[in-house]
């Protein structure tokens, strides 16, 4: 689909010079002399590479969308990892480097996430916000220490390091975001 230079809005996927793109920032200028234009900061969808782009209202963009499909996580295989289409069974193996080793480290048995395709090759992944792992090692616990904001290092499931609440223990189950790695709740 193809829409104007000035409809460009951040977090869109673009195909410009024959790649794709997601549009970071988007500032709309209105000079006093000349037509207006957006400055557009885009990133590479496929390298990570950054572009400053400038297009006027009259210039065209394709504008991609891209398929979202639910997958389940189901084990490791050396350097690859096997997730399973949930409603055709079909199964699909990433490479390591494709969902990054700090987040492949976050997958469990049966976790469902969400592959993004375009004409039908992935190109991105996401996780579930939060995820609940076990405390495989940390200080012991100590009786009366409560005060509000001291956290001890712990190390997870997965080899994951977090810090946690004084009042967690040893195999304990935490919930974790897998944006950073930080404690939000205990588990239920």
């Amino acid at each position: 689909m193809k829409i104007n230079g000035n409809e460009i809005k951040p977090g869109m996927v673009l195909k410009h010079q024959d790649t794709l793109w997601t549009a970071v920032k988007a500032d709309h200028v209105k000079p006093g002399k000349g037509g207006a234009f957006a400055q557009v900061e885009l990133k590479n969808i496929l390298d990570g590479r950054k572009l400053n782009e400038r297009f006027r209202s009259a210039d065209k963009v394709e504008r991609v969308r891209l398929e979202q499909r639910d997958y389940q996580y189901l084990y490791p295989e050396g350097e690859m990892l096997v997730f399973m289409n949930t409603e055709s069974y079909e199964q699909i193996s990433l490479h390591v480097d494709f969902v990054g080793e700090e987040r492949a480290a976050y997958l469990t048995d049966g976790m469902m996430v969400t592959l993004e395709f375009y004409e039908d090759k992935p190109i991105g992944i996401s996780l579930p916000n939060h995820v609940e792992l076990e405390v495989i090692e940390t200080e012991p616990v100590v009786k009366g220490q409560t005060a509000a904001n001291s956290y001890k290092p712990a190390i997870l499931t997965g080899n994951i390091r977090s810090a946690v609440p004084p009042f967690v223990g040893v195999g304990e189950k935490v919930v974790v975001s897998t944006e950073d790695g930080s404690y939000v709740r205990r588990a239920d």
